[in-house]
């Protein structure tokens, strides 16, 4: 199987309505793509077990995604760049939301039920809501940052690449009571203590990353953005290593305009 054969069969997947066939081939594709027979170029090898080790509800949405961005660049050259934006972030929500529902993963009021099986929320930042869960989180991340849902997809494997002490986990996907669609997730909690920002500076050099803005806490190889690196989101954990709990990691490109070299191709090879 090619690459065009690949999408092909997806896209006849997502066209025919998530069928029991088309739901056991997602299962082999996101079982290749786990094991690394199945080669997403989109990511680094690192980047993919990252994505592989957000769970199989990621590998799948993730693909999902993909195949709906691909159809999405073929949108009129007539719109905004902001309609096309929104209008493939609607495709691509539509898509994840009818697989997920087909499988079971769905939370329609997505935060109402997280509250009614976990208690209120226990934390709120930009985009997400926390709930506590014993020795995990449960976090409701909505969209804000990305807007598209394969951007925020993509920064659960690269979370998981660069950060895997404190793994995402896909649980499931929902909307909250405004319609906003929701990706659940879970997560180790952290005992610990928070690092000061010269700390937190030291450790990202350490990684290879340099500062790029003292004032957001931003920082950057040629490979990746990194914000959001602010003392709530760093801590010292009380069995040794430095954890990073949140932060805003994407694949970096010359459209981010911090040094960036990658592109978002969708492109895969077996």
């Amino acid at each position: 199987m090619n690459n065009a054969d690949f999408w092909a069969s997806v896209r006849g997947i997502i066209d025919d309505g998530f069928t029991p066939e088309g739901l056991r081939k997602l299962d082999y594709y996101a079982e290749q793509f786990i094991s690394g027979r199945l080669v997403y170029q989109r990511f680094s090898s690192r980047e993919q077990h990252g994505c592989a080790e957000g769970g199989e509800a990621n590998v799948i949405a993730s693909l999902l995604a993909g195949a709906e961005d691909r159809a999405g660049s073929n949108a009129e050259e007539t719109i905004s760049e902001f309609e096309r934006e929104r209008q493939l972030a609607a495709q691509q929500e539509a898509c994840i939301e009818q697989w997920a529902k087909a499988v079971g993963c769905w939370k329609e009021q997505a935060e109402d039920f997280l509250t009614q099986a976990l208690g209120e929320e226990i934390a709120e930042g930009g985009e997400a809501k926390v709930y506590d869960h014993g020795a995990t989180l449960i976090k409701s991340i909505g969209l804000d940052y990305f807007i598209l849902p394969i951007l925020a997809l993509d920064r659960i494997a690269l979370h998981n690449a660069y950060f895997p002490e404190t793994r995402l986990v896909v649980l499931g996907f929902g909307r909250d009571r405004n319609g906003e669609f929701k990706i659940l997730v879970e997560q180790p909690y952290i005992h610990g203590t928070h690092l000061s920002d010269e700390e937190i500076a030291m450790f990202m050099e350490k990684m290879g990353f340099s500062l790029k803005n003292a004032r957001n806490w931003t920082f950057a190889t040629p490979e990746i953005y990194l914000s959001d690196m602010h003392d709530e989101n760093v801590i010292q954990s009380d069995f040794g290593p430095i954890c990073v709990v949140d932060c805003d990691i994407r694949i970096n490109t010359p459209e981010l305009r911090q040094g960036g070299m990658r592109t978002l191709t969708t492109e895969v090879s077996f």
